[in-house]
């Protein structure tokens, strides 16, 4: 399953215009206005509101070519067992193959171009650094809306109602929710991401328990939380984008996501979700170009991505109202 469409994102401004932003025109990425310097200082600069934290925990990065060809998840062959794996003297073991559902996937190229003005810009310190990191940020919230909402339309639901009403269990609706997905997948989910509200929700219905166990529960970090829920990590996502003139909106809504994810993956790992990437010139993830018109100065960052969905076993959200 590939996501290439971006619903929901700001359509192009063709005016270009001085200090605001566009998409990337192909003709500025010649080798001249390559700027390394840049595209180094990019590479080392991590997003201070952690999108990328939460970009990276949700859809592992896999480096790949241009086009990459992946086994799609086979959880039946995961589980695979025999009791005639006992060789005869002068026999050979008995032969097994692992197939899968072979896929591709097409890297795509994205990127956005900001254009200022030289007058403007005066004796401005670091400016051009200053405009490779609003760009970068903004690309990495483009993917992020992408792959939470890909990763939310593919996830089996449920609906909780998380309030003062008494006998209300947050955590043990979480905990539900995971053994339903190992029972489904035989692999139990090692990651949560809570949107901010829901993880809100859930503090505010174990203290209207009133009681000893509501309240240990309501202090609880992510962190700890962790060893109740049997999972490697959880994360809040706080991320929002500008959805109108005068309206932001949650990327991660009022949902609970469990999946299977693992850093350092390969392409055939059983992570619900990847993104398969391919390096720029100049071998990073990002790549910086800058052409100096005279009087205006485009500044643009790239980058090769595509999100993709490798299983849906085991993927689980919750709703939280």
């Amino acid at each position: 399953m590939f996501f290439t469409n971006e619903p929901g994102l700001a359509p192009d401004d063709i005016s270009f215009r001085p200090g605001e932003i566009a998409l990337a025109n192909e003709s500025r990425f010649s080798s001249g206005n390559f700027s390394i310097p840049l595209t180094e200082y990019l590479t080392g600069w991590r997003d201070p509101n952690g999108i990328e934290d939460i970009l990276d925990f949700i859809a592992p990065p896999v480096q790949t070519g241009r086009v990459v060809e992946f086994k799609k998840t086979d959880n039946a062959e995961s589980f695979y067992s025999e009791l005639d794996d006992v060789r005869a003297i002068g026999a050979a073991f008995k032969r097994v193959e692992y197939t899968g559902t072979t896929a591709h996937a097409k890297v795509l190229n994205k990127g956005l171009t900001l254009r200022l003005d030289s007058d403007e810009l005066g004796e401005t310190p670091d400016w051009q650094e200053a405009a490779v990191r609003r760009l970068k940020q903004r690309l990495l919230r483009n993917e992020l809306r992408r792959v939470a909402a890909a990763m939310i339309d593919a996830a089996t639901d449920a609906a909780k109602t998380w309030d003062a009403t008494a006998g209300k269990d947050p955590d043990q609706d979480v905990l539900t929710d995971l053994i339903a997905a190992e029972e489904e997948s035989g692999i139990r989910p090692n990651r949560v991401a809570y949107g901010e509200s829901a993880w809100q929700k859930r503090l505010l219905s174990h203290r209207a328990q009133n009681t000893a166990g509501g309240f240990a529960s309501a202090g609880l970090s992510p962190e700890a939380l962790t060893g109740f829920l049997g999972v490697h990590s959880i994360k809040i996502s706080r991320e929002r984008y500008q959805s109108s003139a005068a309206a932001k909106t949650k990327i991660l809504p009022d949902v609970v996501l469990s999946f299977y994810g693992e850093d350092q993956i390969g392409k055939d790992d059983p992570s619900n979700a990847k993104r398969f990437w391919h390096a720029c010139r100049g071998g990073e993830m990002f790549g910086v170009y800058v052409e100096d018109t005279g009087k205006f100065i485009d500044v643009t960052v790239e980058h090769y991505s595509v999100a993709v969905i490798t299983s849906v076993l085991g993927l689980r959200t919750l709703t939280i109202s």
